[in-house]
């Protein structure tokens, strides 16, 4: 491995971080990060003072340019749009707060140029004089840009943070009420409000719209339970799914299911499940 490629290897983890919370797709910021390296080639590495700042510039403009391809089809998605999920094997890791499926949804209401200078700033800890030749903005520009991104982010993160065994006590206990049909135990779970959001993209069962309230979810849970039951061979194992508490559903080998979790308070406030199968390319079962 020359110097060259192990500049770009150490920065790999950062640019794919970025990218994916750029696009809310991991296919589509591992092709970033692609394009960023086929770009990379073609410089002279010890002419870049600063390989970091030089390689986000790469990244971030790759990635504006992928997402404005990416608003006009979800546009027309079929059914609610979720994050591509990120899976994590090791449930006892602790969360990414940065990574949470309501983050990535927050984002998704903010301008381009607003979650770049958010997510550089706020995330990656990249100084304004550095955005600034990124977004081609002033520095004053690029702190407006970013203000705005926090006071609407800000609204949607989380409040309460549960300790990991609290998370694992909760995880486990939804999915047996889930399996059991246990309706006193998923009342006794889920909070008053809890929201259930599905992606199934066209291509897999899944509510269009989300469901609000535990009257109406419960009902929903049960009533799929009892048309569609799981198949005889599916299995399920913890993880963190976006930094949350999570479950991988799997039949055959294949994952055909991601949940991941927001608790709020010792209870279930949100429940995130992708289904889309063209999301979930890649996940090990």
């Amino acid at each position: 491995m020359t110097a060259s490629d192990a500049i770009f290897e150490a920065k790999r983890p950062a640019m794919t971080g970025l990218a994916y919370r750029m696009l809310g797709s991991r296919a589509e910021a591992e092709d970033v990060v692609q394009d960023a390296w086929l770009r990379w080639r073609k410089v002279d590495a010890d002419t870049v003072e600063e390989p970091g700042a030089y390689l986000n510039r790469v990244v971030t403009r790759l990635a504006l340019d992928r997402l404005k391809s990416a608003r006009a089809r979800r546009e027309v998605y079929v059914g609610e749009w979720l994050p591509e999920p990120v899976v994590e094997p090791d449930f006892e890791a602790g969360g990414d707060a940065d990574l949470s499926v309501a983050f990535l949804l927050a984002l998704e209401r903010l301008t381009p140029l607003e979650r770049a200078a958010f997510l550089l700033h706020d995330v990656f800890d990249t100084p304004f004089a550095e955005i600034a030749a990124v977004l081609g903005r002033s520095e004053t520009a690029c702190r407006q840009l970013a203000s705005r991104a926090r006071e609407h982010v800000r609204r949607d993160r989380p409040r309460y943070t549960p300790s990991a065994d609290e998370e694992r006590k909760l995880t486990t206990a939804f999915f047996q009420a889930l399996l059991t049909g246990d309706e006193v135990a998923l009342r006794d779970l889920l909070t008053e409000d809890v929201v259930w959001h599905a992606d199934g993209g066209g291509k897999a069962n899944a509510n269009l719209n989300p469901i609000y309230g535990m009257e109406k979810l419960v009902a929903m849970l049960l009533g799929i339970r009892r048309k569609w039951p799981p198949p005889a061979d599916a299995t399920a194992r913890l993880a963190r799914v976006n930094g949350q508490p999570g479950l991988v559903l799997a039949a055959s080998g294949v994952v055909f299911q991601t949940m991941s979790l927001e608790i709020e308070g010792g209870r279930i406030a949100a429940v995130y499940t992708v289904r889309n199968p063209d999301k979930l390319v890649g996940l090990d079962a």
